[in-house]
């Protein structure tokens, strides 16, 4: 049985924080965490070791597991299964666009439980192993499709071997993509890393992205609703 090794478990119902560590400890996974609200875990989560994070959505103070999981991702790379006990289409909506990695229904049993963190984690390592062999195979040159190709080690794109003259932020929002190829990046990911804290209007990111189809109209970039955008190779 495919499990984490360490996991963190988010969850401020005593009752069923026990219950998930009394099912996951009987596997040899190690919990190196348990949380009940944001803030505490926000400061510790860089100083823990951990493969996985099981995350109820609804938990103590202002800040919920969703918005929870969008700061923890702002700063660390980690896979999450959330915990729900709502599966109405709006709370799915919110939860599809981290691109979750699991989500298990309240009420649940162990096998829910194992069944899903099996799945999950097993998804997340293809997903590493995907994005290794990426790396390693093509330290240099990213092959998108015959017309073009991204050069890792120059950070530039190539059109017919040509480089395509970007501004700074699209030149970031292609590496950004470039770094995820074949997966969709989240609209808050991108935000982040392309402005920061800088202010910017609702629209900006879909701005960027136009101004990028409109020189590059074949860049096969696509948009993935409620979740964001993807550039895939062919």
């Amino acid at each position: 049985m495919t499990l984490p090794k360490k996991l963190i478990i988010v969850e401020d119902e005593v009752i069923t924080q026990r219950y998930l560590q009394d099912i996951v400890s009987q596997y040899d996974v190690e919990i190196t965490g348990c949380f009940d609200n944001a803030r505490d875990i926000l400061v510790d989560i860089k100083s823990l070791e951990c493969d996985m994070i099981l995350m109820d959505i609804n938990i103590k103070g202002p800040m919920d597991g969703i918005q929870l999981a969008r700061e923890i991702l702002r700063s660390v790379s980690v896979p999450i299964v959330f915990i729900t006990a709502h599966n109405d289409d709006d709370t799915l909506e919110e939860l599809l666009e981290l691109a979750p990695y699991g989500f298990i229904a309240k009420p649940f049993s162990s096998k829910d439980v194992l069944v899903t963190l099996q799945v999950a984690y097993k998804r997340y390592l293809t997903h590493c192993a995907v994005h290794d062999s990426v790396e390693i195979m093509n330290y240099s040159d990213i092959q998108i499709n015959k017309k073009y190709t991204y050069s890792k080690k120059n950070l530039e794109l190539y059109i017919n071997n040509d480089i395509v003259k970007f501004n700074h932020k699209q030149r970031l929002l292609i590496s950004i993509l470039v770094s995820h190829i074949n997966h969709p990046v989240s609209y808050d990911v991108l935000i982040d890393k392309i402005w920061g804290d800088e202010p910017i209007a609702d629209s900006a990111l879909r701005t960027l992205v136009y101004s990028v189809r409109k020189i590059l109209p074949d860049l096969p970039i696509t948009s993935h609703s409620k979740i964001g955008y993807m550039l895939a190779t062919e």
